[in-house]
């Protein structure tokens, strides 16, 4: 199949080259001249595990290729995504539109002869009708079927959820964009992935509302660790004991600072404002927002409170920026609130995040650091922020050794209290007991 790719960012370089790899012929289309020479070049615009090799492989072999043009790739295209953003509309939380409604208007001065246009992008239920309006408006001679296909794609582990997907959904008006689909999807039938075919609105709030319950499971379990602090509980027992349930499963139970990155902050905030607008309010949702906003917030407080209420002329060690590791993303990360947080308060703030560049022109006066070590060195605490796997097998003593006080905040919770006890460090984690020197 042939498949043009409006978009490469997140959603769309690791799609398309996910498709070119099923063997399809993809062209990915971004106005950004910039990226498009980047990418024939060999360099991403994102950092994901395993992509650039991937890239690189299907370009060698003539499946993938990138251009700001459109008009070869759309014309010659059995399906042409939409994989562009939709970001919070300022003011309002809305998902902003604008995107993917011109990219609609391109598309439909381009195709030729009967094409699926599918929309990738995160939109809300009822935009598949504005896109099929927008080009049957510009080209009532087109013959065309537009989709709804949601990404369910993971940051960090992207490539693996696309080649391995627990479903794929698939929103159709009209039937024959069906075995369209079906084709271009079936190299998944050796895994035995299953694939929904749905009606287009359904499809469009399915992904909503996955993302929506994911973090409303993030949440449910970070006031449990509240309460687990209170009442002298494990968080980390609490979540298992519940997690082994099936009907629970263990997913998405990790007690810390709090969601962020490019779907839960935008999504959950665009699913209230659309069931607003349906005059059908989506209470858990809305209160999810505002508890995840409180507690990156809160999270500066915790660390204060480790440090003894004051935080004045002390050196703090952050280890970890991006929202989550294997990702280089900055948005809504816990830690665009609370390093100024801590900064506000007279805090000397040194960091280190193996990816995390982009916060250099969004954290102001941040000392940066070349690793988890420099870090450490002579700081007063040291907070553990974003789970990467080179911070959870720390040489603790060497750690201990270069800091002026031997206190670690880990609010992802990657170390047993009782050893960071009897390695005579004062130890705050998140919904458990607070350690100090036997």
């Amino acid at each position: 199949m042939r498949i043009a790719m409006f978009g490469a960012g997140y959603v769309g370089l690791v799609s398309g080259a996910c498709f070119a790899d099923f063997g399809h012929r993809v062209t990915c289309i971004d106005k950004d001249a910039g990226k498009i020479e980047r990418l024939r070049d060999g360099v991403m615009p994102i950092y994901e595990p395993g992509l650039e090799s991937l890239v690189a492989r299907n370009v060698r072999e003539g499946r993938l290729d990138f251009s700001t043009e459109a008009a070869e790739a759309v014309a010659g295209a059995d399906a042409v995504f939409i994989a562009v953003g939709t970001p919070s509309r300022r003011g309002d939380g809305h998902a902003d539109l604008s995107f993917v409604y011109a990219v609609a208007e391109e598309i439909a001065g381009l195709i030729d002869g009967f094409t699926v246009v599918v929309t990738k992008s995160t939109v809300p239920v009822g935009t598949g009708d504005a896109i099929e309006e927008i080009i049957r408006k510009a080209r009532p001679d087109a013959d065309f079927a537009v989709v709804s296909n949601p990404e369910f794609l993971r940051e960090g582990a992207a490539i693996a959820d696309f080649k391995r997907p627990d479903r794929v959904v698939v929103g159709l008006q009209d039937e024959r964009a069906r075995p369209v689909m079906a084709e271009i999807y079936r190299p998944l039938n050796l895994n035995e992935s299953p694939i929904l075919f749905t009606g287009r609105r359904t499809s469009e709030l399915t992904k909503y509302a996955a993302n929506a319950f994911l973090a409303m499971k993030i949440t449910f379990i970070n006031e449990m660790a509240d309460l687990c602090e209170a009442l002298d509980a494990d968080v980390q027992q609490v979540a298992r004991g519940i997690g082994l349930d099936n009907r629970i499963g263990s997913k998405f139970l990790h007690a810390g600072p709090g969601y962020g990155g490019s779907c839960f902050p935008k999504d959950t905030l665009a699913l209230v404002r659309t069931a607003a607008d349906a005059q059908s309010p989506v209470r858990l949702v809305e209160a999810t927002v505002e508890v995840n906003a409180a507690r990156k917030k809160a999270m500066a407080g915790k660390i204060v409170r480790a440090l003894g209420g004051d935080v004045a002329g002390k050196t703090i060690g952050i280890l970890g920026l991006t929202f989550k590791p294997n990702t280089d993303d900055m948005r809504d990360a816990p830690s665009l609130d609370i390093v100024p947080a801590l900064q506000a308060l007279g805090a000397h703030v040194q960091a280190f995040d193996p990816e995390g560049r982009e916060a250099r022109q969004l954290l102001r006066d941040l000392d940066f650091k070349e690793g988890p070590y420099e870090v450490a060195a002579g700081a007063d605490a040291l907070v553990i922020l974003t789970e990467w796997d080179q911070f959870r097998a720390l040489d603790l003593a060497r750690v201990k050794a270069s800091m002026r006080a031997p206190v670690v905040i880990d609010l992802r919770n990657i170390y047993r209290p009782a050893e960071m006890q009897a390695l005579g460090f004062n130890y705050t984690s998140v919904g458990r007991k607070a350690q100090t020197p036997a």
